[in-house]
């Protein structure tokens, strides 16, 4: 009994160019070719799926974040530096930050859960090339870094930040920039808290497109005046001059 033509034959057969032909009258490579689409299509709907459950179990933090990093240097320094500040600005702008601040590291995704991270230290910095390729993202998907100098940290970072941005330069900000005038007005800059150098406290910034994504405090040392007052033995006029100063950041950052 003859099968007729318009039923493929089971297995498989060579067609007048020698291919081979399957069932439904297509070439193995032809097969071969939509089962990897098919495969390729089911990965990249389980990666949009295990984005989307990371999304939900870690979504966006109201508070300020420490950023650690590597190089040697004290990330770590202040420790009471920044719950203070926060307890100052849910008092004074009612921003309701959380008190448990958390500490991010640069390469990690959670870094752009949070608005505002800060950074501080003495000594040596240095990212790698995920971490400045992380940091940047950060900066101009809209996430903020304050830097602030606790003494030795400034050929470091500014080293580390060229990396960051290399088309761009740190300057100084004009006394007249907002930063200085929130809640807290400041018509000469950075307040001096701590002396090191005889040197006058600056306010640096990096703009990316005209927004100010990184500000960075130079020979000020805001994060000791934010630390309890016995730590450094600060006077509650200097404390109080750090803590307006700094919440003046925040309230810049998101009123951005």
């Amino acid at each position: 009994m003859r099968i007729s033509s318009h039923y493929p034959r089971r297995g498989k057969t060579k067609n007048r160019n020698g291919s081979f032909v399957c069932l439904a009258g297509y070439s193995l490579h032809q097969l071969l070719i939509s089962v990897k689409m098919r495969v390729r299509k089911l990965v990249f709907f389980c990666l949009i799926v295990a984005n989307l459950l990371c999304f939900v179990g870690l979504s966006a933090q109201n508070t300020i974040a420490l950023l650690k990093y590597g190089g040697g240097g004290d990330w770590y320094a202040n420790p009471t530096s920044l719950t203070n500040l926060i307890d100052f600005c849910n008092k004074n702008l009612n921003t309701g930050l959380s008190r448990d601040y958390p500490t991010v590291e640069v390469a990690s995704s959670e870094l752009f859960l949070y608005p505002m991270v800060h950074m501080t230290g003495h000594g040596n910095v240095v990212f790698s090339s995920e971490e400045v390729k992380n940091l940047r993202s950060y900066l101009l998907a809209g996430g903020f870094l304050h830097i602030d100098d606790n003494y030795g940290l400034d050929k470091y970072i500014r080293r580390e930040m060229k990396k960051v941005f290399p088309e761009a330069d740190f300057v100084e900000l004009p006394f007249t920039h907002p930063i200085y005038h929130q809640k807290f007005d400041f018509p000469n800059g950075l307040p001096k808290i701590h002396e090191h150098d005889n040197k006058t406290p600056q306010g640096f910034g990096l703009f990316v497109e005209g927004r100010l994504v990184c500000f960075y405090s130079y020979e000020c040392d805001l994060g000791d005046g934010w630390e309890d007052t016995e730590v450094h033995s600060d006077s509650r006029e200097k404390h109080e001059q750090a803590l307006k100063m700094g919440a003046n950041i925040v309230q810049f950052v998101f009123m951005q």
